[in-house]
């Protein structure tokens, strides 16, 4: 039995919960079995069975449609709980109630509830509790207190031993799968959706966003084990239209009941329209018979938020930020700046974890940016600039990458380039920068730049 932190002390503040939470095992390290979650869930009751459910899984897209999905169910004057993984800037947008991540002091109060019971799971359990593991805990334990009627709830890493699986969802999500986090998934996209697919409980709802014709496979078999019934996107529900258009695009979608034509989402490209149209048919499914009212949802669509992917952050040049961390989530915001934007030239700033495929985040970057600026994030994850000016070079060329390892450096020397190189290239478009390649990064960078406005 591994050696369990000391027992805990109420916390005060903010950043002693922090530190509480950091002190356990990382949310990377996963030793695959719900056991520890169950112990502790059930120390607090069982909270997770006290509200509804919709769980997401897929390598990308997860937290946009969990963002629109709220949105939706608080348009019908549901009261939400929205869990999310990771943060961008602050912990405690992990947990989310009314669409509002928790302030210092409801965070270190959700923290003081748990604490006492993440002990003496430690004490039994032969490896203590996660940091992921806790922070799973203190959501559903907040949501029951509130009391939520829905909960909106993005799966850490795959699905059958995630913590977050405890729920028994009423509806299911299944976002498009590729290959990420490889080395406790799996290489390939088959094995992926073998994992992902434990989300998919008995006599629950499906939704299940186009996929691999191997991937879908998988899935579809999970359901008719377990007797869930399915939607399929391209089949039930879709996107029948879309176009770009000054702050976002206007979309058609069909949904599992009705078309609602002509809504405005304020988010960028291809995928969040396919992200919105999977949003669209989970609440549907969730809400049961009955069309959505239209206006009810044109409305609620025209709100939606989604911090971090393709986000304006400031103009003169114009910064954006966006999360893609891995090849699949690269190319779908890479198609979305061709789709959306005339930028030119683009310059882009990219640092990169250790363990993600940065050679395939490059490539699919690289037709679109005239110049890649390689930096690294705070953390130990990430890999060096210099490695990855050196991997760089090799797709883009030694004369198209510089290496600057400060963040904040980074930005500013991207910023000149763009600058610099729309006073040169005399376009109709205008020069900007991207910054990129990790939810970390971008997120340090949010950070940066939000105080410098």
């Amino acid at each position: 039995m591994t050696d369990a932190p000391d027992a805990p002390r109420l916390a005060q503040t903010f950043d002693e919960v922090e530190d509480a939470l950091l002190s356990r095992w990382p949310e990377t390290k996963l030793e695959p079995s719900l056991d520890r979650i169950l112990a502790f869930t059930e120390l607090l009751g069982e909270p997770q069975h006290s509200f509804r459910s919709i769980h997401l899984t897929g390598t990308n897209g997860k937290t946009s449609t969990s963002r629109i999905i709220e949105t939706l169910l608080r348009a019908l004057d549901l009261r939400t709980g929205r869990f999310t993984s990771p943060h961008l800037e602050r912990m405690s947008e992990r947990i989310s109630i009314d669409g509002e991540p928790l302030d210092d002091e409801a965070f270190v109060r959700a923290f003081n509830d748990v604490a006492p019971y993440t002990h003496l799971v430690d004490a039994e359990q032969d490896h203590p509790l996660s940091f992921f593991e806790t922070i799973v805990g203190m959501a559903y334990a907040a949501f029951a207190d509130a009391p939520v009627d829905v909960a909106v709830v993005e799966v850490g890493m795959g699905g059958s031993w995630d913590a977050t699986n405890v729920i028994d969802a009423d509806v299911a999500v299944v976002l498009p799968i590729a290959v990420d986090h490889a080395k406790y998934l799996g290489d390939d996209a088959v094995t992926i959706a073998a994992e992902k697919a434990g989300i998919i409980k008995p006599g629950s709802v499906v939704v299940l966003a186009e996929q691999t014709p191997e991937v879908a496979a998988v899935l579809l078999e999970r359901a008719a084990e377990v007797g869930a019934t399915i939607t399929r996107e391209g089949m039930e529900f879709g996107v029948v239209a879309r176009t770009p258009a000054v702050g976002g695009q206007v979309i058609s979608l069909q949904g599992l009941r009705a078309t609602y034509d002509d809504l405005f989402l304020p988010l960028y490209g291809a995928h969040q329209a396919q992200n919105a149209a999977v949003a669209l048919a989970a609440v549907e499914a969730f809400a049961g018979t009955g069309v959505l009212d239209d206006e009810v949802v044109r409305a609620a669509f025209a709100e939606v938020t989604s911090p971090g992917r393709l986000e304006i952050i400031r103009r003169s040049p114009t910064i954006l930020l966006d999360a893609a961390h891995n090849p699949h989530g690269a190319e779908a915001a890479a198609a979305a700046l061709e789709d959306s934007f005339s930028f030119s030239p683009l310059v882009g700033v990219m640092g990169v974890m250790e363990d993600k495929d940065h050679e395939g985040l490059l490539a699919a970057f690289e037709p679109y940016l005239e110049h890649l600026v390689c930096t690294q994030n705070s953390t130990p994850r990430s890999m060096s600039a210099a490695a990855l000016g050196r991997a760089a070079a090799e797709v883009f060329g030694e004369d198209r990458v510089s290496v600057v390892p400060d963040l904040a450096d980074a930005i500013d020397r991207a910023a000149t380039l763009a600058e610099a190189g729309e006073a040169i290239t005399v376009s109709i478009g205008a020069g900007a920068v991207l910054v990129t390649g990790s939810v970390v990064t971008v997120g340090e960078a949010r950070s940066l730049l939000k105080g410098r406005r």
